[in-house]
């Protein structure tokens, strides 16, 4: 798995656990809602640490709590 489908099944996971959509994600956040489609839909594979801190504030939770789920510790090499 990468860093970019991590990151996006983790926004998922959040968005699941407080029963909200992704739109409402991007209101709350304000992050636009065109680059939270591209992080959700793939096509945009490597979301900034700005963006994920905008998201992360948004769910009121910190950076750390975001990366600290089981499915970071699965990714694969990105350099080889």
């Amino acid at each position: 798995m990468t860093i970019g489908e991590a990151v996006q099944i983790r926004i998922y996971e959040l968005c699941f656990e407080r029963n909200i959509t992704v739109n409402k994600l991007g209101y709350i956040s304000g992050v636009t809602q065109s680059t939270l489609n591209n992080i959700v839909s793939g096509r945009n594979k490597s979301a900034t640490v700005s963006t994920i801190k905008k998201l992360c504030d948004g769910l009121e939770i910190t950076i750390i709590d975001f990366f600290q789920a089981d499915i970071f510790a699965v990714l694969e090499q990105e350099v080889r």
